[in-house]
């Protein structure tokens, strides 16, 4: 006859009790990752006021209101505060926006150290450039 050894069943609770508490405290007392979706959702932002203004029609010429903006100088001018107007009414109010165009930019000067979000529309005449921040 062999004898064989058994944990007894007290034990065996115990362990598995050590290692649930255990289990508790390192999931409390381990730092947690930080994400920063700022930037991400900035870039949202811009991306979506970039999507609108590339899909509305051009008051007086050009395939869409961007490629009317950056078309010319003289569109640029006759454009750029009806841009500026849009721009305020598609973006939230907690955002500032600077739109640059190959012949002008509307909007604010950007901040230095602040997260901005970005994006970028190529037209017919040139690169239209969105960039959006927080307050």
């Amino acid at each position: 006859m062999t004898e064989r050894a058994q944990l007894s069943l007290p034990a065996v609770e115990a362990a598995i009790g050590v290692l649930l508490v255990l289990a508790v405290v390192a999931t409390f007392a381990l730092p947690v990752a930080d994400g920063d979706t700022t930037e991400a959702q900035l870039d949202t932002y811009a991306g979506d006021a970039a999507t609108v203004l590339s899909g509305e029609p051009p008051r007086h010429g050009g395939a869409t209101r961007l490629s009317e903006v950056a078309r010319s100088e003289t569109s640029f001018e006759r454009e750029h505060e009806a841009l500026e107007r849009r721009v305020e009414r598609i973006l939230p109010d907690n955002l500032l926006y600077r739109v640059e165009t190959p012949h002008g930019a509307v909007g604010y000067r950007v901040p230095a150290g602040v997260s901005v979000g970005v994006a970028t529309v190529p037209t017919g005449r040139g690169e239209v450039t969105i960039r959006v921040w927080y307050v």
